[in-house]
């Protein structure tokens, strides 16, 4: 009997395997899927195989751009018992308990907008070994436009550009934006306003006093709308350069005052200072030396009878003055 080469023997035994029930075979939808915010999903996963008694099945998640070996469980079910998992464990459930009949079916309530991302059927029936037995969902919250902000930059003169800006923060799908500008008003120039309906700017150029007025901004998805307003103003070239000057004088006015008051109050604190007084180290004229009493310096003449001072503390001595006696 000839030998069959290698690879058609192995064609043929896993040929058997698979008409022996052996291969397990995961089947969900190749379309992705979408539920509005607060709703429950229904992740539909069913399979073929012989079920065992190491028959197990798992649910895992992994959020949008992260590679599937970032998954995390959210749902066991094994040895016949079934264990929710992580922070979704109170909203997730099967639709068949026990999936031992070829649906593994997630529901998940009450969707939140964290809920987007990847979802991971994966049968495990050993020894049936085979295929992967894994299947991926990718799920979408739809969530409507939160109330976009309006913003405005760039020069609001006369023949000035300027650019309105509009964007949401939550919405899923993105939402596109459409600015409108409220009331009756001239039909613009060609090309004066350019919008981008993804980045939510519109671009106003060659400005007239006929562009003031109020824009409106709608953020739409399939979920809703949202909006905001702003109010443009158009102003004269000159008007702007009056503004200017008023303000600068404004300005000047108010340091001068400053400085006026600073002044004034410096006067008044100098003018409250005490008058400095005179040095105790002066002698007066009148002064005695030290270590000469008034007694000292003055006597009685009984023949004259007048007292004599010295003339200067520097002539003062302790001994009698000599007077000449007249006869």
């Amino acid at each position: 009997m000839a030998e069959l080469p290698g690879p058609v023997l192995c064609g043929a035994l896993l040929g058997f395997l698979c008409l022996s029930g052996l291969a397990v075979e995961v089947k969900v939808p190749t379309e992705p899927l979408s539920t509005p915010l607060g709703k429950t999903a229904e992740l539909t996963c069913t399979y073929s195989t012989s079920v065992g008694d190491s028959f197990a099945l798992e649910w895992s998640f992994v959020q949008p751009g992260k590679p599937i070996s970032e998954s995390h469980p959210i749902l066991y079910f094994t040895n016949g018992h079934l264990y929710p998992t992580g922070s979704k464990s109170k909203r997730v459930s099967l639709l068949q308990n026990p999936p031992t009949v070829g649906v593994a079916t997630l529901k998940l309530t009450d969707v939140l907008p964290s809920d987007t991302g990847t979802y991971l059927c994966q049968v495990n029936n050993p020894p049936d070994f085979y295929t992967n037995g894994l299947g991926l969902i990718n799920l979408t919250v739809l969530v409507p436009p939160s109330n976009p902000l309006c913003s405005q930059s760039g020069q609001t003169s006369v023949g000035g550009s300027t650019a309105l800006r509009c964007s949401s923060s939550e919405g899923a799908p993105k939402p596109v934006y459409n600015w409108v500008r409220l009331g009756t008003f001239p039909t613009p120039s060609p090309g004066s306003m350019v919008q981008d309906e993804v980045s939510g700017q519109l671009i106003l150029t060659n400005l007239s006093l006929t562009s003031s007025g109020t824009y409106r901004c709608v953020a739409t998805n399939q979920m809703g709308s949202a909006s905001c307003e702003l109010t443009l103003s158009v102003t004269e070239p000159s008007q702007g350069r009056v503004a200017g000057a008023l303000i600068g004088v404004l300005l000047g006015v108010l340091l001068l005052s400053v400085a006026a008051f600073c002044l004034i109050r410096f006067q008044k604190e100098r003018g409250k200072k005490p008058k400095e007084t005179y040095g105790g180290s002066d002698l007066r004229e009148d002064a005695i030396a030290p270590g000469i009493s008034e007694h000292t310096c003055m006597r009685a003449d009984s023949s004259k009878g007048f007292l004599e001072r010295p003339s200067s503390a520097s002539t003062m001595t302790t001994t009698k003055s000599k007077l000449p006696m007249v006869v």
